[in-house]
């Protein structure tokens, strides 16, 4: 594709050089460079991609987007200078890949919880309807059958249009996706068409990288600032925060609720181990999904459903046959009837959901046993309210590693147990070993207890200095039971 193509719409400061140059690839990562490559260089947070301009242009880049340009300029290469490099990085990838979000209905879910659940069920759902589908998500990205390993909750917006011109490609008509609040920062949706938006609640997480609970909550407001008026914007107005996400954007504004006045109104009748029973707008019906959590996840895929133009009593009659995705209120129940749970709650208020929605199902003599951990080179203020949470709905906490990272896991599991009130300390344990700790917790349960492994829920791997190790909370439960 000619460069003066991939440019169109972006907005641009200055140009130096052939706009006519045939361009095979996009790419911001010095070390993929081919011939005929346009490199982008952005600033990071670990680096400068400015500093490789030079090792670009010898391996083969053809023209170069930056926001700084070379004090010594090469010959025959072209340079675009632009305001934010990230941003015309999104718009020019679009052009490169014939813009597919434009060809598709792509429907993006955002929030502290629940991103997951919301998309792979509005991807399950969408295909029981008949339709082919996409999805973008933390778990994996996915093609109709086709599985891709997903690394990131959201990809660099190169990444993303790729994908979404592969599903295209492959007769999709609808995409679900996450859109994560580093993704909004980081313009990597920048370009893209969304036929709607849904926010599912917003609590602490990620403040190590926006630092203030404000600008995390901006994060999220940024995705439906940029919505057009041709799309939807779904909130959950039971959170503080949800009518806040609407305030500024141009799209068609509609409202979820368990508590409130709302277009989407559900009521929780019932709720076991084994499903959960709702009024979703008159209409009584029986979900295989548990807990209140899951009540709200179920309503944002019924109104996102609906104002995707699906008939409601097909909507519900294929929600009520979908199991939750993977390592989300995951169940293994061992020969003696123990109850393991898998979940990935790894902010405080998806553990406090988690374990309510546990002691509510509770016929009164179950204990429960808590394995928790926090993931080093993250938020370190969730720490100690996580370990308190624990503490709070569990008869015994094992606090254990949950992917520390570059950090120390006994530093970790220091700030954790300064969460821990002095008169609950003789409940707590400490193993660092995760493994270890899975296998105590299971030698301490009896019959009908439970036992709730949080903070990882579908990874496959424990992440320590760098090093990915396979880890699956899920296996390590069921050998622990013996199966």
């Amino acid at each position: 594709m000619l460069l003066s193509d991939i440019l169109y719409n972006v907005s641009l400061k200055s140009v130096s050089g052939k706009t006519d140059a045939e361009i095979s690839k996009i790419e911001f990562d010095s070390r993929k460079i081919e011939p005929g490559t346009l490199f982008v260089a952005i600033p990071g947070t670990q680096s400068d991609g400015h500093r490789f301009i030079g090792k670009a242009i010898e391996s083969g880049a053809s023209a170069i987007l930056c926001e700084v340009l070379p004090d010594e300029p090469a010959a025959d290469i072209t340079y675009v200078q632009v305001e934010n490099s990230a941003k015309a990085m999104g718009i020019a990838a679009g052009n490169f890949y014939g813009n597919p979000s434009r060809r598709l209905s792509l429907v993006g879910v955002t929030g502290t919880n629940g991103k997951t659940s919301v998309a792979t069920l509005l991807f399950s759902l969408f295909r029981r309807l008949g339709y082919k589908c996409g999805l973008l998500s933390t778990v994996q990205n996915q093609v109709e059958e086709e599985v891709i390993p997903s690394t990131h909750t959201t990809p660099d917006s190169v990444r993303i249009n790729e994908l979404l011109h592969l599903m295209h490609t492959k007769g999709c008509a609808f995409v679900f996706m996450e859109v994560s609040s580093h993704a909004v920062v980081q313009e990597r949706i920048a370009g893209l068409h969304f036929s709607g938006g849904i926010f599912t609640n917003i609590t602490q997480d990620h403040l190590d990288f926006h630092h203030t609970f404000d600008e995390y909550i901006k994060a999220k407001k940024g995705f439906f600032d940029a919505l057009p008026a041709s799309a939807f914007a779904l909130t959950n107005v039971d959170d503080r925060n949800g009518k806040v996400m609407l305030q500024n954007t141009k799209a068609e504004k509609h409202s979820y609720s368990l508590k409130n006045i709302a277009d989407f109104k559900g009521k929780v009748l019932d709720c076991g181990l084994f499903g959960l029973q709702m009024d979703i707008n008159g209409q009584e019906v029986w979900f295989k999904l548990i807990g209140k959590f899951n009540a709200y996840n179920l309503l944002a895929v019924y109104g996102a459903a609906v104002l995707l133009d699906e008939n409601p009593e097909n909507i519900l009659t294929e929600l009520s046959q979908l199991t939750p995705p993977p390592g989300r209120f995951e169940q293994v129940i061992s020969p003696e009837h123990i109850v393991g749970i898998v979940d990935y709650a790894h902010t405080p208020d998806a553990l406090k959901n988690v374990l309510e929605t546990i002691s509510a199902l509770r016929q009164g003599h179950e204990r429960i046993i808590t394995v928790v951990g926090c993931g080093g080179n993250r938020d370190k203020g969730k720490r100690p309210q996580m370990a308190a949470i624990a503490c709070d709905l569990s008869d015994t906490v094992i606090l254990t590693s949950d992917n520390p990272r570059n950090e120390e896991p006994e530093d970790i599991l220091a700030d954790m147990q300064a969460g821990v009130p002095i008169t609950k300390r003789r409940k707590v344990e400490q193993i660092t070993d995760r493994r270890e700790a899975i296998r105590h917790a299971v030698s301490l349960a009896g019959p009908e207890d439970i036992v709730l492994i949080a903070g990882k829920g579908h990874e496959t791997y424990q992440d320590v200095k760098g090093v990915k190790s396979h880890f699956d909370d899920r296996e390590e439960l069921r050998v622990a039971f013996g199966a």
